[in-house]
């Protein structure tokens, strides 16, 4: 079975980059542009992995989305990677803070990325906070 991976973000380039860079690998992906499509299709698709934007248009913004995943006992368990250009450290402590998994900063290495990736398959615990 393949590895359900969504991604979120509201920039076409970077959902575009995200599906070649991860073209022929094993995973089954989804894309959605904002916070309250995300949480949506966390809840009624279930992924193994989102990649998750933090500057989203709308109602909720990728750290809200990231909170409110880790809160629900259904949902805590799906690996939130935020990938973004927010590379501050009170933004890295903030994504931490939300329950993120991991966190990368754009522009982002597909190597590192497919690395990343690769591992989560192998150990679905695997963290880098």
């Amino acid at each position: 079975m393949a590895c359900k991976l969504l991604i979120v973000d509201d920039n076409p380039e970077v959902c575009n980059l995200l599906k070649l860079t991860l073209a022929g690998d094993a995973y089954e992906l989804k894309e959605v542009s904002n916070g309250v499509d995300a949480l949506d299709a966390i809840k009624a698709w279930r992924p193994n992995i989102v990649l998750l934007d933090i500057m989203m248009p709308g109602e909720m913004n990728g750290f809200q989305v990231c909170k409110a995943v880790k809160n629900d006992p259904h949902l805590k368990n799906t690996y939130i990677a935020l990938l973004t250009g927010k590379g501050q450290a009170k933004d890295i402590h903030q994504g931490a803070d939300m329950g993120a998994d991991t966190y990368l900063i754009k522009p982002f290495s597909p190597i590192v990325l497919k690395t990343l990736l690769a591992r989560l398959t192998q150990d679905p615990n695997f963290k880098l906070f």
